[in-house]
């Protein structure tokens, strides 16, 4: 079984990859790159709420705080897209510094509640500094420059962001699977536990919820530069909502369920609002019940733990019979 499950792993990989290559060639690039950018900001969201037990309903601070940062670097400075991303990826981690040291310390409802307002503070100052952010109008002709190439064209860009969103993902899948993830899934399960082995637990909140935002800012970045725009709809908290939701669907803890709830919600909406269907949000919050309803553990949780579920039922069945025939020797024998 763990033979099994160690073969199965690159297997995962490989799919995810070459559906990540081969996705703008059926899907319309754009929206393509739609899906990558909000299936990283859910995995990143799922590195606080599935493995350290933390749901934020702030992260919306962070996604929109970089694509901001990201698109005024690449107006005004005329850097190329990649410093502009990843300048948006570290104003959101520093952003993420002061929030995190006073959020940390709250648990369940609250620490939402807390995260949220200080949301809404990033939402409140970036409506208010027009002169900076556009205020309703959003930030405008945000360029795509790659080093005096213009990539203006949506199918180059994709692959040309592609990278960053590989990366990143990478980056949470190697946060899980390290020592600092271990202790992370310790805190979720038993913070007292944890704390009685030594480990600081306030400080391994802070530095997951900035990982975080960083990972997040990453994806808000090459949202905002892959639109032109960066919008107050970016740090409104329906944003973040849309990320828990997103999470909720693949499967809390599972880093793939992210990724194919966040594929899901933005192609259901892309193609929703192609058809002139005004109120996508009513039938997608009726598709996240029904899920959220049949599938307990979310659609990826849901069918890993059958599969599980098989495997060991195999392997329970497959004992059973090596054990007959030793049962059958001792009869003789008596």
């Amino acid at each position: 079984m763990i033979l099994s499950r160690l073969a199965a792993r690159p297997a995962l990989l490989a799919v995810g990859l070459v559906v990540a290559l081969g996705l703008p060639w059926f899907v319309y690039p754009p929206v393509a790159m739609d899906m990558l950018c909000w299936a990283l900001f859910a995995a990143a969201l799922d590195l606080l709420l599935g493995y350290t037990g933390l749901l934020s309903f702030g992260h919306a601070a962070f996604w929109g705080g970089s694509a901001y940062a990201a698109g005024l670097m690449a107006v005004h400075w005329g850097v190329p897209f990649p410093v502009a991303v990843l300048g948006g990826a570290l104003f959101a981690a520093l952003l993420a510094v002061p929030i995190g040291y006073l959020s940390v310390r709250l648990r369940g409802i609250y620490f939402a509640m807390v995260t949220l307002a200080f949301a809404q503070m990033v939402y409140f100052v970036a409506n208010q500094w027009r002169d900076v952010t556009g205020g309703e109008n959003g930030l405008q002709g945000v360029p795509r420059e790659f080093f005096g190439v213009d990539l203006s064209d949506p199918f180059f860009f994709y692959y040309a962001g592609l990278p960053f969103i590989l990366l990143g993902m990478l980056a949470v899948w190697r946060v899980v699977r390290s020592p600092f993830g271990r202790v992370l899934m310790s805190i979720r399960d038993n913070p007292a536990r944890a704390q009685a082995l030594g480990y600081p637990v306030e400080r391994y909140k802070l530095l997951a919820f900035v990982l975080s935002a960083g990972l997040s800012g990453l994806a808000g970045g090459l949202y905002a530069i892959s639109h032109g725009f960066a919008s107050l709809h970016e740090v409104y908290w329906t944003t973040s909502g849309q990320a828990v939701m997103a999470v909720v669907l693949g499967g809390i803890g599972t880093l793939w369920g992210g990724a194919i709830g966040a594929g899901l919600i933005v192609e259901l909406n892309d193609y929703l609002a192609t058809a002139g269907f005004t109120e996508t949000g009513l039938v997608t919050g009726g598709i996240f019940v029904v899920i959220v309803l049949v599938f307990r553990r979310g659609i990826w949780g849901t069918a890993r733990h059958l599969l599980a579920s098989r495997r060991t039922r195999a392997a329970g069945a497959g004992a059973e019979k090596e054990s007959e025939p030793s049962t059958r020797q001792e009869a003789v024998a008596r």
